[in-house]
């Protein structure tokens, strides 16, 4: 049987105090809790580790006579006993069993506990605030939700899968892009009692081929065709919620930009307000002319010049 080292199974030095192995020993037990690992032998074997070191290190008496000892721990009061036993046996007064077995090195028993540790401290020796009553929060979850533009200018429920649970949520319209919302109590199950951890939840609003969000504004393009923008005229327009008829004044030049009062995107909790929507003419030239179109043209531009 080898000596274990409490103090590397979590990762604090032999001057840690009290505090510093309770954080420790916090930490590590709720990375390796049995609940958030399931079907994890060795992080389960791990956590026996944490506890173990956690009962030695956390006990004034139990830290004083293993730092006494050290890696001497075989000439602990435990050991002097089977070695008193041994000298009966040679000498007639008992039977000896050969002592400790390497074979046993590691294995964790009935208990909870390694054979290190109880030979060195014996059996039932649990501290009254040993670390397995210590209540502690569960851990938080992340997750991310993508959603397209029009999903995220509507008020609608989603469900979500999260660890295996389906949750109903709903998204407010409005949402930002990297927006985090929390949903208390939806993380990892608490330790001991503890509370359960927080499902923090943030949104991915996707591209839109045809419009460009900033804040509350929305930004597009709209195609004129040349005769419109010269002679003015009706052109339909994209909005969130469907096609707008706007009037184009005469001589639009290319890139006149045109505001759209509240046909934005709608504000984050706000009932009935909205953002603007800027509309950019690009002016389309025709292709593929006849001869009488180039013929027309020409005589456009000599009454021009």
């Amino acid at each position: 049987m080898a000596f274990v080292d409490y103090y590397k199974v979590l990762g604090v030095d032999k001057n840690a105090s009290t505090e510093d192995i309770k954080k420790a020993y916090r930490k590590l037990a709720r990375k390796y809790h049995p609940d958030l690992n399931p079907d994890n032998k060795e992080a389960h074997r791990t956590f026996q580790q944490i506890n173990e070191a956690n009962e030695v290190l956390s006990d004034p008496e139990k830290r004083k006579k293993y730092d006494q000892y050290g890696e001497n721990w075989k000439h602990g009061e435990e050991y002097e006993r089977a070695r008193q036993a041994q000298s009966q046996a040679y000498s007639g007064g008992g039977q000896y069993d050969g002592g400790f077995s390497s074979e046993d090195f590691g294995n964790f028993n009935e208990s909870g506990f390694s054979d290190f540790f109880e030979s060195l401290f014996g059996r039932g020796t649990r501290s009254r605030n040993g670390g397995n009553s210590v209540k502690y929060r569960g851990q938080d979850f992340n997750a991310e939700l993508h959603l397209t533009l029009q999903q995220a200018a509507q008020t609608h429920q989603q469900v979500i899968n999260v660890n295996e649970k389906k949750i109903r949520i709903t998204i407010n319209a409005g949402v930002e892009n990297g927006q985090v919302i929390k949903l208390k109590g939806h993380g990892g199950p608490g330790i001991n009692g503890g509370p359960n951890g927080d499902l923090y939840i943030t949104f991915v609003i996707d591209e839109d081929p045809k419009f460009k969000r900033s804040g509350n504004n929305l930004y597009t393009t709209q195609s004129l065709d040349l005769y419109t923008a010269l002679l003015g005229g009706d052109v339909m327009v994209d909005t969130l919620t469907g096609k707008l008829k706007v009037k184009v004044k005469p001589e639009t030049q290319n890139g006149t930009k045109i505001r759209l009062k509240e046909k934005g995107f709608p504000m984050y909790k706000k009932e009935d307000q909205f953002g603007d929507l800027y509309i950019t003419f690009e002016i389309k030239l025709p292709t593929n002319l006849t001869e009488k179109e180039k013929q027309l043209f020409t005589e456009l531009s000599k009454l021009r010049s």
